[in-house]
């Protein structure tokens, strides 16, 4: 069970650490936000429907589940996803990524008042000191890891505004994690979230137009690497561990961001990224690793 748990962190990072590139990289072939978040959502939708369908014979019809996925429609699924890829027009994909690692300290401080096994403790909240301190000097240098057109206190507040939307629905999902299967919520959560998706792209953005063939290759590949393969490992993690330690993934997505942003995308790793950076993920471990003290006590 461990190994596969560990399988499980490293399938999820590496799909939500890699998609921010993808974004970006589409973002160069002409794709506009939501219309990027929208069809992410339908060919996500379009594979997991398939899946239930032809290899389990059943898609899911339980009222609780639809109602799990209706929260996690809007609340990890639609609003985050908006706010990450809206942020990634002025921030590189290491500086999202992050962000991004910011979720445990959020999903912490959301459990204290939400989950009574859950609160909050010396170790805990000297964690989250030091990852607000990392914040705050990221925020200070004004870096945003890209060579021009960067605005890092728009893309801060667009990040950390998907961060407590996902801390709400992590505290959610783990309330619920008893009476759901992964894979039947996460088709719900891409099914409704598309319909939320679909209208406000045609609102806000019009009908796309003219996508290239390598946007399409890149719109697959945030739809199933970037989005079904970690939210399915997520999930399952989340039904076999405590909601603060599968956290354990938003130390990895930021390092994998980083890497593949310079690798892929030649994004440059500024002052502020470094150091505020580490701190953030510094703020994160002193967190977790207080969490597995208190468990073992």
């Amino acid at each position: 069970m461990a190994t596969r748990i560990w399988i499980a962190f490293g399938a999820a990072s590496f799909g939500w650490g890699t998609a921010g590139v993808a974004v970006r990289a589409a973002f160069d072939e002409g794709v506009t936000p939501i219309a990027m978040v929208a069809l992410r959502a339908i060919i996500a939708t379009v594979a997991l429907f398939a899946f239930l369908h032809f290899v389990r014979g059943s898609v899911p019809r339980s009222r609780d589940e639809w109602k799990v996925g209706a929260v996690m429609s809007v609340f990890n699924l639609s609003l985050p996803f908006i706010l990450f890829t809206l942020g990634l027009q002025y921030a590189s994909a290491g500086f999202m990524g992050l962000l991004a690692a910011l979720m445990p300290v959020a999903t912490a401080i959301f459990a204290h008042f939400l989950l009574p096994d859950d609160p909050l403790y010396s170790g805990k909240v000297i964690g989250l000191l030091v990852a607000f301190g990392g914040v705050a000097f990221l925020s200070l240098t004004g870096d945003s890891g890209l060579d021009e057109g960067g605005r890092p206190m728009l893309a801060l507040a667009l990040g950390l505004g998907a961060v407590l939307c996902v801390g709400v629905s992590n505290i959610y999902a783990k309330k619920q994690s008893a009476g759901y299967d992964p894979v039947e919520v996460t088709a719900m959560q891409f099914a409704l979230g598309s319909l939320i998706l679909v209208p406000l792209t045609l609102l806000v953005e019009g009908l796309p137009s003219e996508i290239t063939g390598i946007a399409w290759v890149l719109l697959a590949y945030l739809g199933l690497a970037g989005s079904v393969v970690p939210f399915l490992a997520y999930y399952w993690v989340l039904q076999h561990v405590s909601v603060t330690r599968a956290q354990i993934i938003a130390y990895l997505v930021p390092l994998v961001a980083l890497t593949t942003g310079i690798i892929v995308l030649d994004e440059r790793i500024e002052i502020g990224i470094a150091v505020g950076g580490a701190l953030i993920l510094a703020g994160v471990i002193i967190t977790g690793a207080a969490e597995r003290r208190f468990v073992r006590a």
